[in-house]
């Protein structure tokens, strides 16, 4: 039962535009391929780059992909913000369960072209999380879009959010900063 629930969970993203129309798709702190190897799965003609810092973790993704037959994945042992070939090449940016909004939209902005997306698997957001992370998505070149409320599980778990940032604006280069840096000094704070 866990398992398929994280896999509708990682499939509730197809019910945005965004997710269905997507190219090139990179899901930061890809962990066990969720949500990034199941949309490979369900979207068989977008490239899709399952970026995780944790060697253990990408061999596990490598496994898994080829047992998947996903001849779309690659896996990226790197962190989001050293990972400068990719810059300015995602038409997406997924995650879940990686960090706050705030740090999120530093991640994403280098990577998205202009018109991109990042789109954010999240329990409730508070309102400060929210504020703050539209501060920092501001300085980066995104803006917040409203984002879709999931319905609950069937078993409960509700208060499942997909927090959406559009790339209105190209990222300064100053960004991505050194690794660490987001999460220790946070654009918003």
């Amino acid at each position: 039962v866990a398992v398929w629930r994280h896999v509708d969970d990682a499939l509730a993203g197809l019910c945005l535009s965004e997710m269905r129309t997507a190219t090139r798709l990179a899901d930061l702190g890809a962990g066990a391929g969720l949500p990034g190897l199941v949309l490979a799965i369900a979207l068989p003609d977008t490239c899709v780059t399952l970026v995780e810092s944790v060697e253990r973790k990408c061999r596990f993704q490598r496994l898994a992909a080829a047992a998947c037959g996903c001849d779309n994945v690659r896996v990226l042992h790197s962190r989001a913000e050293s990972w400068r070939e990719g810059r300015s090449t995602q038409d997406l940016v997924t995650a879940r369960a990686l960090a706050p909004l705030a740090v999120l939209v530093e991640y994403a902005a280098p990577l998205l072209i202009e018109g991109g997306s990042l789109v954010a698997w999240k329990g409730a957001v508070a309102k400060d999380e929210a504020e703050a992370g539209a501060r920092a998505a501001a300085v980066v070149g995104l803006k917040s879009v409203e984002p879709v409320l999931l319905p609950p599980f069937p078993n409960g778990g509700g208060g499942r959010t997909l927090q959406r940032y559009l790339k209105v604006m190209p990222t300064p280069e100053r960004f991505p900063r050194r690794a660490g840096m987001a999460r220790k000094r946070p654009l918003a704070a």
